[in-house]
């Protein structure tokens, strides 16, 4: 039997099975195909074997980090979620995906990156007790500014110039689009009836956040409450795809179940992400202790009393490696 492909992607919370809306979606997705995946939920995108996440490990293709790319590999591998859609819904695929990436994505950014309330209080929170030690300290600030880099991009050059003016006007565009998703979905189970398609596994990832976070600032996320279809919609997803993903699994469950063909909430290459949180451990707390001048190199007489000091911490370095 072949092993089967593995997905790395961030760890669960808020009560959702992932809480990187990339990663979300990856995984909604092979749910609704019955994709057989192996899944890390790891703490960190250094535990990935591309370094950011969501990364697909396949046999022949190597290592698939982006996230339409994973999408489009398990449709090669013959894992559709589009496959009964006639050519008017794969239209109206295309469209909707291009208005949640444009009007959007960008205000769930500012959402959960840029709003300081937000940002400070909720998302830097979650990712400084999650992330292990000594990543904590900066990785959600290294995630913060490139964040903030990409809705840069989105918003053009333009932000800067007035953002109060900038951000009413994206936050208005964003209502506007929840709204007309509402509007398309109506009574419906899933989009296009009563079988889920990649435009679900999209939709779903953008809007569970937003609805299951405890933002402080939750603008947004007052009008997405309001839409009661919309809120139905992720509860009856999360309830159907994901029973025990976002919490503790019930008493007795095995730990590694699921249509995916087996999760795991182990952490590979375990004994490299040790000894690499050690060694980045020792760098800053030397880099500390010589801006701060606890410790200092000084140069004195090469005499046999002057190298001892020397050749005592090299066999501490010893020990402790």
């Amino acid at each position: 039997m072949a092993a089967p492909m593995e997905l790395f992607c961030w760890t669960g919370g808020w009560g959702l099975p992932s809480v990187d809306p990339d990663c979300l979606a990856v995984l909604t997705y092979a749910r609704f195909t019955g994709a057989p995946l192996k899944v890390h939920r790891v703490t960190s995108p250094w535990r990935s074997p591309s370094g950011s996440l969501p990364a697909l490990k396949t046999r022949d293709k190597g290592t698939i980090s982006k996230t339409q790319q994973i999408i489009t590999h398990l449709r090669k591998q013959k894992y559709n979620a589009d496959y009964d859609l006639s050519a008017t819904q794969g239209a109206d695929t295309l469209a909707f995906v291009s208005l949640l990436e444009e009007k959007l994505l960008p205000v769930l950014i500012h959402t959960f990156w840029v709003d300081a309330k937000n940002y400070v209080e909720h998302t830097r929170k979650w990712y400084a007790e999650t992330v292990p030690f000594p990543l904590n300290f900066f990785l959600p600030n290294c995630m913060h500014k490139r964040h903030v880099e990409r809705l840069q991009l989105l918003w053009g050059d333009g932000y800067m110039e007035d953002e109060e003016k900038l951000e009413k006007e994206l936050y208005r565009d964003a209502r506007e689009c929840l709204t007309l998703l509402s509007q398309r979905l109506g009574s419906q189970k899933f989009f296009f009836g009563d079988s889920p398609a990649s435009l679900d596994a999209l939709v779903f990832s953008r809007l569970a956040p937003l609805l299951k976070a405890k933002l402080p600032n939750g603008k947004l996320q007052q009008h997405l409450k309001s839409l009661q279809n919309l809120c139905n919609y992720c509860t009856s997803i999360l309830s159907l795809y994901f029973p025990w993903d976002g919490g503790d699994p019930p008493a007795g469950a095995p730990r590694t179940v699921g249509a995916e063909g087996g999760e795991a909430e182990e952490e590979p290459h375990k004994r490299r992400n040790q000894l690499l949180s050690v060694v980045v451990g020792l760098a800053a707390m030397l880099a500390y202790a010589f801006l701060s001048g606890i410790v200092s190199i000084q140069r004195g007489s090469t005499g046999p009393a002057a190298r001892q000091p020397i050749a005592m911490e090299e066999e501490e370095e010893e020990e402790e490696e």
